[in-house]
């Protein structure tokens, strides 16, 4: 049997066992019908990635399925959160057939994009009740970022890819964000959407950890039986472990998604009836993020944690015991047994691989003298600079671990500060949300602590890693999801508002 047949078997096993025991806790979280739908939907393009030895075979079946489902789907981004994750990212040109090299590449995330988000965004357009687009500063902000690296994109290559290039950022930026902030109206739809993710994050999970345990990455014959180049995807050990990939294309990314599903879950458990089926979730979310041994993401949950306590009920007392519990940790993994292993995995006081550090910090001294030579704008060329060429790694490729300074050095300072303050004006809406909720019990305000939470977290973790693979959908749908949570709490605040004037008036 094909490797990536005997891959299957264990994918099915795997994802069964995580979707049988989500039954229970969807229930208290989406509709019943919503959740049978979509699994089975995550089996029958699962079943058809596999089958179909052809990536366009797969992407053709697949675009008319995702179209029957789409008209039956009430919560696009829910859909799309749950099979974001469903196969690899790698992408098959579409030739051009004399006319050009080739129209487009076409990957699984931007056919999602098309038979998923566009035709919500083309309905949510239509709706009288939807926000106008650039009516909000993140609006403004995310118009200015896209503008600049299309327009700064001429410098380096022809009009025609530039087009192309400007085609992918509406697919993979303006899509996810725009229908994230305006397609969830209540508390019911974030909570499907949220669910949707850390679904899918679940599923990674297992999947992951099987990888770590059996030394064997699942997805890797997939990309070569669907007749797709893709060297994203490679068998990477740290400290005699192999690193989980899953569908991600690398372990960074992968702890990036989890991580970020760790900040949706503080806010769901809540939801959840059963502590055992709540413990057992966090659980496989804690198996999941250790799987790919990246210590970046492992930061960024631990902000996300520390915030979302932070900004709760008795934050003081219980930040307090978090950190004791983590001093007291530290002394009983030195003796149980592979204890010291974790303890030598973990940043700042491990032992492993402490040259990436190093390596990180190399990188931001360097790149400051390049940003130095052009500082407004940044340069396509910047990696030909001999202060990056001597940051040339064994793989003959100059890895950018910090997304920040990726902006930096291809779109400058200008394209840094429009990337920075997009995230900050959306991160001053959320806090104005959850401060509009005075009750800490509120769910609507757990819900704003666990966005406010997880897109800090984001931030962190964005400074240790590139934007690869799906990490910059992933971060451009969670600040959509933070516009829509603030326009959310906005309209509240107006409706309690003339709810209170209403009564005011008939008591006079």
């Amino acid at each position: 049997m094909p490797e990536h047949l005997r891959a299957l078997v264990v994918i099915l096993v795997l994802a069964g066992v995580v979707f049988l025991m989500a039954r229970r806790p969807a229930e208290d979280l989406i509709a019943t019908r919503d959740f049978t739908r979509r699994r089975n939907l995550w089996f029958a393009l699962t079943l058809l990635a596999f089958f179909a030895h052809s990536f366009w075979v797969y992407a053709g079946i697949a675009a008319i399925v995702l179209a029957v489902a789409h008209k039956r789907e009430r919560n696009p981004v829910a859909l799309f959160f749950l099979l974001l994750f469903l196969m690899p990212p790698a992408a098959v040109q579409l030739p051009g057939f004399g006319v050009m090299n080739y129209f487009f590449a076409l990957n699984h995330v931007r056919l999602l994009a098309l038979c998923v988000l566009l035709p919500a965004y083309l309905a949510l357009r239509k709706r009288a009740d939807t926000v106008a687009f650039g009516r909000t500063w993140p609006d403004k902000l995310l118009t200015a970022n896209i503008v600049l690296m299309t327009v700064l994109l001429l410098r380096q290559t022809t009009v025609t890819d530039t087009l192309r290039q400007a085609l992918y950022l509406f697919l993979e930026v303006f899509l996810p964000y725009y229908v994230a902030s305006r397609a969830l109206r209540n508390l019911s739809d974030f909570r499907d959407a949220l669910f949707g993710f850390v679904l899918a994050a679940m599923v990674l999970s297992l999947i992951g950890l099987f990888e770590f345990s059996r030394n064997w990455l699942l997805y890797s014959a997939l990309t070569d039986a669907l007749g797709v180049q893709w060297d994203m995807s490679v068998y990477l050990t740290r400290g005699g472990s192999l690193r989980a990939s899953v569908t991600t294309g690398q372990a960074i990314a992968l702890g990036f998604v989890i991580s970020v599903a760790i900040g949706f879950y503080l806010y769901l458990q809540e939801s959840v009836r059963s502590k055992l089926q709540r413990s057992l979730g966090a659980l496989l979310l804690a198996g999941g993020i250790f799987a790919p041994l990246s210590r970046g993401p492992w930061i960024g949950a631990a902000a996300m944690v520390i915030v979302f306590i932070g900004t709760g009920r008795k934050a003081f007392k219980r930040l307090m015991l978090l950190a004791v519990a983590g001093v007291l940790t530290l002394p009983v993994l030195a003796v149980v047994p592979g204890g010291q292993k974790v303890i030598d995995l973990l940043p700042f006081i491990g032992t492993v691989e402490v040259e990436n550090i190093t390596y990180r910090q190399r990188l931001i001294d360097n790149a400051l003298i390049v940003i130095e030579r052009n500082p407004w704008l940044g340069s396509f060329d910047y990696r030909s600079a001999p202060e990056m060429q001597t940051l040339t790694q064994g793989q003959g490729i100059i890895d950018i671990v910090n997304t920040y300074i990726g902006v930096a050095l291809s779109v400058g300072l200008i394209g840094l500060t429009l990337f920075v303050a997009f995230f900050v004006t959306v991160l001053q809406g959320i806090r104005k949300g959850v401060r509009s909720f005075p009750n800490k019990d509120d769910e609507t305000r757990r819900l704003g602590r666990a966005l406010l939470a997880t897109l800090v977290g984001i931030l962190i973790t964005i400074f240790t890693v590139s934007s690869i693979t799906v990490i910059p959908v992933v971060y451009w749908s969670v600040a959509g999801l933070g516009v829509g949570y603030a326009q959310m709490a906005l309209r509240l605040r107006r409706t309690s508002t003339a709810v209170s004037t209403s009564a005011h008036l008939q008591l006079r």
